[in-house]
């Protein structure tokens, strides 16, 4: 028993110590391939290509609107874009037309072109065409 405790004892010492090994191998890379870059937005479309019909169809996925397609806080919004929004949101006489989700992403999601203000790589200019999109 009292070599059990010795060897705890000696392993908590030594786990207290923090000791740790860094190995480093660097190797010259004369090809590199354009790495892999996420842009992250939290708002996920642009308020101002929303339609009336998206906002039919999505104004709630979209918290934008209620169950009720009323506009559930007024307090917090832009004078302006509440403005607006309650302009989308009155569906009086309105007829939906068909929504698809995937055309509402490709048409009111952000625009590389719009986003990207300067772009090099290995020294060499890059461009929105040398992206793609990916939804996940």
């Amino acid at each position: 028993l009292a070599l059990l405790a010795l060897v705890c004892t000696n392993r908590i010492q030594y786990y207290f110590l923090y000791p740790h090994v860094t190995k480093l191998d660097e190797v010259a890379a004369t090809r590199l391939t354009f790495p892999a870059v996420t842009f992250c937005n939290l708002n996920e479309f642009r308020f101002s290509r929303v339609t009336k019909n998206d906002l039919y169809h999505a104004g709630e996925l979209l918290a934008l609107l209620n169950n009720r397609y009323e506009i559930p806080d007024t307090q917090t919004a832009d004078e302006k874009q509440l403005e607006i929004l309650q302009d989308k949101a009155n569906f009086r006489n309105f007829k939906p037309k068909p929504f698809n989700m995937l055309e509402f992403y490709d048409r009111a999601g952000h625009d590389i072109r719009e986003m990207l203000l300067s772009c090099f790589f290995r020294g060499e200019q890059c461009s929105p065409e040398d992206f793609k999109v990916v939804s996940a």
